[in-house]
């Protein structure tokens, strides 16, 4: 059984704490917050400290404060354990932060894209390299809500990196971005960004529209197959020639996934899916982006 700590326990926290226990990991809570604390032991926590620096011998470290918090956070844990660090999304927002934790540690952090581990995605990755609809001509992915509960970053930190994951688990990479377009007001954004060209993969995130979507269309040299919401159990594919089609796809939940894929790192299994390498790529990606869309100039 390893010991895990997890540094920060809010709304999220609590979620990562719940999987982790269910993997029967031994759980060290760090939360400045007295409430936090009592919450954490009231758990089921093994420990709970206050500081990074107060911790006891751990196997590894899962980081789940805000975003704006990531890189200082990180490279506290990196300077205190010797084990994996396993990152929220995304690794940073900002360039320099997350080159700056690839130089230091590219073998040790990892990044949690839940999306990577989502059935559908998965389904659809796997559509793709077998290549029964001929090869991929593009990739639409859709991420817009009502606001967002973050209150340190904008919604392009908090919802983009879930579609660059999609984007690079189903055409095994990222596009350079080429053209985008939006606003970022406070905490709210709209943003459309184009990647790439051949395919090229188009990606519409936004938390100034009234009702919530997830989908992802996959369009193929002989046909289309898409992922119509993140609860769907099933995709669908439309080939040029030949009926519609519904493929099951598996429904366990990609942030337990993905979980259990560090806690087996832990006992000597292979990595998860995002490296520092790549975390760092989808912090450089989104800024690129901004920049082309005139929200960060240069």
């Amino acid at each position: 059984m390893s010991t895990v700590a997890l540094v920060g326990f809010g709304r999220w926290g609590r979620l990562i704490f719940r999987d982790l226990r269910s993997l029967e990991a031994d759980v060290v809570v760090v939360a400045p917050s007295e409430e936090r604390r009592r919450l954490a032991l009231q758990d089921g926590a093994a420990a709970v400290v206050g500081e990074v620096d107060d911790l006891p011998e751990v196997d590894g470290a899962v980081v789940a404060t805000p975003t704006a918090t990531h890189a200082e956070v990180t490279e506290q844990i990196l300077g205190t354990i010797d084990g994996p660090i396993y990152v929220e999304k995304p690794l940073t927002c900002d360039v320099e932060d997350a080159r700056r934790i690839l130089g230091r540690a590219a073998d040790r952090v990892f990044v949690m894209d839940k999306w990577r581990y989502h059935g559908g995605i998965e389904a659809l990755r796997d559509l793709t390299r077998s290549g029964r609809l001929g090869a991929v001509t593009s990739l639409r992915s859709t991420r817009v809500q009502w606001g967002h509960p973050h209150r340190d970053v904008d919604g392009t930190w908090v919802l983009m990196p879930h579609d660059l994951a999609v984007t690079r688990e189903i055409l095994g990479r990222i596009p350079a971005p080429t053209s985008a377009w939006g606003r970022v007001d406070g905490r709210d954004a709209d943003l459309v960004a184009v990647l790439g060209e051949s395919p090229w993969a188009r990606i519409d995130v936004s938390t100034r529209v009234p009702f919530h979507r997830r989908e992802v269309v996959v369009t193929f040299e002989e046909g289309a197959a898409w992922l119509a919401d993140s609860h769907d159990d099933r995709i669908v594919l439309r080939p040029t020639k030949g009926e519609l089609e519904e493929v099951a796809v598996p429904t366990e939940m990609p942030l337990l996934l993905e979980l259990q894929a560090f806690a087996q790192h832990l006992d000597g299994g292979p990595p998860p899916k995002s490296s520092a390498a790549e975390g760092a790529e989808t912090v450089e990606v989104i800024a690129a982006c901004r920049r082309l869309a005139g929200i960060d100039r240069p």
